[in-house]
């Protein structure tokens, strides 16, 4: 960094990347702005500023030696920063860049025996609340909410119906009888939709969601809101709103499907809100909805698979509008996907058990190419439009267009 770039850095103050330390500072504060950045997108400490941008030099005989140590000694993982020093910043003044990326693990302050966690936000550094922690350590791949235990649960909440269907419908196997409690519990802890957790053996959060008999009862963010709006804008006036709830999962039974999942309802929804165009073809009836049916399911299935259920305030969107169609999810996209890349096949799941059922019921495409072969080539093909997606602060929204509704592919 050259002296005018710095200057420049000081003149705009401390923000989300950003922080001022004098070099009195002592080591476990300036751990607590480094754990803060690394838990973020990373970000630099100045040292020998001062709250105001104004530089008060450097006077440690050793900064940088002084600064590793501080790393080492007092940051879980620990950290290697980069650092260096830009001199005559001010006359006879020198400031520290301590500089540290994104960390690949969840780093904590170690001090006075006690451990705790910081997060950047905006310009400050604060203790990580237990919600924003939990996030952390999922989008950091060190924690997994799908297979964490619900306390308060156990098997009698789970609905064997949908899971004897399951195992010898879809998996093609054998599966206990109905009253065979020992069977059904050593089955379930192999598959993680119990958990080995006390007695009770509570059931995981993905086994709820999937075969849950009242998924809300435990999981109030669970399911679906939707609505159909008369025009283009959000309206108190609309012509429908539903609470869709229930598991993730149909049942279904010889003659066919008995009791709707998640999906089936999103779906019955669309149907009663859009036009659907009916015509004979050599004595079939053919049908064409306003939005293909492969292409609004590929969007639902998306959204309730790969939601991040940490957000416990509020359930997936889905509104309907005149001109356009919307799946909104709660939660930003996982693990460094990006929109582009979603466009492309990434192939990343928040909740891979979730993914890895639903890809057995074939909802699914097993390659992780929904977003590009179904959506998008979808809405190409069938009204020549070009399908949003957008990720929007803490939510990520899949946006289809009637015919007309916007500008074309």
């Amino acid at each position: 960094m050259t002296r005018n770039e710095l200057i420049q850095v000081l003149r705009n103050g401390e923000n989300s990347g950003v922080a001022f330390q004098r070099d009195s500072v002592e080591d476990h504060q300036l751990a607590r702005e480094l754990v803060a950045f690394a838990n973020l997108e990373g970000g630099c400490v100045f040292l020998g500023v001062e709250d105001d941008g104004a530089v008060s030099g450097l006077a440690r005989p050793d900064p940088e030696e002084w600064v590793m140590t501080a790393c080492r000694d007092k940051i879980r993982p620990e950290l290697t920063p980069y650092f260096e020093v830009v001199r005559e910043v001010a006359p006879g003044r020198d400031v520290a860049v301590v500089r540290v990326s994104r960390g690949w693990n969840v780093h904590h302050l170690w001090h006075a025996n006690h451990r705790t966690y910081y997060v950047r936000v905006g310009s400050q550094s604060r203790e990580a609340s237990q919600e924003e922690l939990a996030r952390l350590f999922q989008q950091r791949g060190a924690f997994r909410l799908e297979v964490r235990p619900v306390s308060g649960s156990s098997m009698t909440d789970l609905d064997l119906r949908r899971l004897g269907d399951y195992f010898t419908r879809l998996r093609e196997q054998e599966a206990p009888g109905v009253s065979d409690e020992p069977a059904w519990r050593a089955l379930l802890l192999n598959i993680e939709m119990l958990a080995e957790e006390g007695p009770a053996l509570p059931a995981t959060v993905a086994a709820l969601l999937l075969f849950g008999k009242d998924p809300n009862r435990f999981l109030p963010q669970a399911g679906m809101d939707a609505v159909a709006y008369p025009g283009t804008e959000k309206d108190y006036a609309a012509r429908e709103r539903a609470e869709l709830r229930g598991p993730l999962l149909p049942l279904v039974g010889g003659g066919g499907l008995v009791e709707s999942g998640l999906v089936e309802q999103a779906l019955a929804f669309v149907r009663r809100n859009t036009e659907v165009t009916a015509w004979l073809e050599n004595g079939r009836r053919l049908e064409r909805w306003t939005y293909p049916e492969e292409v609004v399911r590929e969007a639902v299935v998306n959204a309730l698979v790969h939601r991040d259920y940490l957000l416990s305030g509020t359930a997936i969107e889905m509104s309907i509008y005149d001109d356009r169609l919307e799946v909104c999810s709660p939660g930003r996209l996982p693990n460094g996907v990006t929109p582009e890349r979603m466009r492309t096949g990434c192939r990343v799941a928040r909740n891979p058990l979730l993914k890895d059922v639903m890809r057995d019921y074939r909802y699914l495409e097993h390659m992780g190419m929904g977003v590009p072969r179904k959506i998008i080539k979808g809405m190409r093909v069938h009204n020549g439009t070009e399908p949003d997606l957008v990720e929007d602060g803490e939510s990520f929204l899949v946006r289809l267009w009637k015919a007309g509704g916007a500008p074309a592919a």
